[in-house]
């Protein structure tokens, strides 16, 4: 793992903030940012949230001066790195240069430190009366003072230090961009933004690619960033490491765009506090509601007149019960007044969080000691999971919670896709079989696995008909698609092929959801999922009336885990 110290940080000369003023942007007839104000500090390193397609990449690319904004003010050092999804590289560049192109400033200064250098020890170099820009010594003090400032004598430490931080410094620096893998690019990209060192960074999802120790290692980075700092993500644990704020951006909310300080688990924090206020004072007004509803059909109309009237009092009657009438009259005024305000001014009801308990299953639910449900005996798969020499075994039973973790090609999919049923090269060839071991399964057992790659036969099929088609019209009756809480009402009668990556992952979650399996498997569970809707998810998984496999690289819920392990090698 990295050093814990601080590997570099940019000089403090000539930074100051990020600011965005009254910011919107379109896209053709679609909205995406709408009047966004907040600032970055220098020190700031600020974390962007929220639901996918809000306008957080946007929101990054404009700040970049990639691409300008319909309205509103931007303000931003005059050197800014942008950290993209999509990279920008020539497939036929080498790694070297690339890594040289990021270097080009700190190379600028030492060709002028030289320059300067020899100007000095030129003839010229003692002329009396030499000042300003034509005094060579000036100049020396200038390009040494600069070459200072960027390290200039440091610069391939500097590179080294970095790529290992990112773990690529195994990769020849002559091989072409086109001859490394995608996550390798990733971080080859993220390793010439940081030796570039611009004063204001803009991430849009840095740590997609990389492990937990290069995770680590930026986060330690990014802590030692003198410049403001302003970055988008779904990893929790790295909010957590690195953020010093965190800004939800949600255009259904009154306010748009919100600052939480502290890393995320203080946001969570503050979240949890404003939906317990959500809650109580929904509970209050709907109380209140309830008594104001009484008090215009029934308690207004009461009167204390209901005792027989003597003969002395039957003369005052007239005057007196006008004189109630009145009182009745003012008093359901007063009642229907209020009770108007309050309906048009209360809190809606709070979201009922994602959850799995009084959801029917279509199956019988297995008693606790009904044993193993399936067993992996001494599994391996040529090329794709563990080996003949070190073999995979595993129980689930009834009850199991399992979380399996392993470097990328250790296997994790293979073996969720043989616990749920499937051959084990993921259905590419149905008829495959194990390279050795057994896998044996109770008979009458249902599975279901939710996959990284959701892909729905019929593109044309809205959500709505493929769940009632999945869970039959009569339970999609008792219990609507929209009431579990994963697909927006808007996009219930859309055609599920123009629906996102993320709100297609949605809605195969609640096919499943509706109808609870025996042995419920999830690879990559909070990848394309909201943060709100994968803590809920991961809270549910304790009330599950089933087993729970789930394959993870999020080190927020690995660190979370109160279930057994899997370790995979590679």
């Amino acid at each position: 793992m990295a050093s814990s110290s601080v590997p570099y940080a940019y000089p403090a000369g000539g930074i100051h903030h990020l600011k965005v003023d009254g910011l919107s942007h379109s896209y053709g007839d679609r909205r995406v940012l709408t009047d966004v104000s907040f600032s970055v500090a220098p020190g700031d390193r600020i974390g962007l949230i929220g639901e996918n397609g809000v306008g957080k990449s946007t929101l990054l690319r404009l700040l970049s001066g990639a691409e300008p904004p319909d309205a509103g003010l931007l303000t931003r050092p005059a050197s800014v790195g942008l950290l993209q999804q999509e990279l920008p590289y020539d497939a036929r560049q080498s790694l070297g240069e690339v890594l040289e192109a990021a270097l080009a400033g700190v190379r600028a200064a030492e060709r002028e430190l030289e320059h300067a250098a020899a100007a000095l020890a030129g003839p010229a170099a003692g002329a009396s009366g030499s000042t300003g820009a034509s005094d060579p010594a000036a100049r020396y003090a200038r390009a040494l003072e600069t070459a200072e400032r960027l390290e200039v004598w440091s610069a391939e430490a500097r590179r080294d230090e970095v790529l290992a931080g990112l773990g690529i410094s195994g990769i020849p620096l002559r091989r072409r961009i086109h001859e490394v893998s995608g996550g390798q690019r990733s971080r080859l990209a993220l390793a010439a933004l940081l030796l570039a060192r611009p004063e204001a960074l803009l991430l849009d999802e840095p740590t997609n690619h990389l492990d937990d120790d290069a995770s680590a290692y930026l986060a330690c980075v990014l802590r030692g960033w003198t410049g403001p700092v302003l970055f988008a993500s779904h990893d929790r644990a790295f909010l957590d490491d690195a953020a010093t704020a965190v800004i939800d951006i949600d255009p259904s909310a009154s306010q748009a765009v919100r600052r939480f300080g502290g890393g995320f688990s203080d946001y969570l924090a503050e979240k949890a506090a404003e939906r317990e206020r959500w809650e109580r004072r929904y509970e209050t007004e709907q109380e209140e509601l309830g008594r104001l509803r009484e008090s215009v059909t029934v308690t207004s109309r009461q009167v204390s007149h209901d005792r027989a009237k003597r003969d002395n009092e039957k003369l005052l009657y007239d005057a007196s019960g006008e004189r109630v009438q009145s009182q009745i009259s003012r008093r359901v005024r007063n009642a229907q007044r209020r009770l108007d305000e309050l309906t048009s001014a209360q809190v809606g009801r709070p979201p009922v969080p994602l959850s799995f308990s009084g959801i029917p299953s279509g199956a019988h639910p297995l008693p606790d000691d009904a044993g193993v449900l399936i067993a992996v005996h001494r599994v391996w798969v040529h090329g794709r999971l563990a080996t003949e020499a070190a073999p995979v075994s595993l129980s689930v039973r009834p009850l199991s919670r399992i979380l399996v973790t392993g470097a990328n090609g250790a296997g994790k999919s293979t073996l969720l896709t043989l616990l749920a049923g499937g051959a084990p090269t993921s259905g590419v060839e149905t008829g495959a079989a194990l390279s050795g071991g057994a896998v044996t399964r109770r008979k009458g057992l249902r599975t279901a696995m939710l996959a990284q790659d959701v892909r729905f036969g019929d593109p044309d099929v809205t959500p709505r008909a493929l769940y009632a088609r999945t869970v039959g019209e009569a339970a999609s009756v008792r219990l609507p698609l929209a009431e579990l809480g994963l697909i927006a009402p808007r996009d219930l009668d859309r055609a599920v092929g123009v629906l996102s990556v993320g709100q297609q992952r949605r809605l195969a979650l609640a096919l499943i959801v509706a109808r609870p399996p025996h042995v419920f498997v999830l690879d990559e569970p909070t990848n394309h999922l909201s943060l709100a809707l994968a803590g809920e998810l991961e809270d549910a998984f304790g009330a599950y009336p089933g087993a729970v496999v789930v394959a993870s690289h999020d080190r927020w819920l690995r660190r979370r885990w109160e279930g057994a392990s899997l370790a995979l090698q590679p």
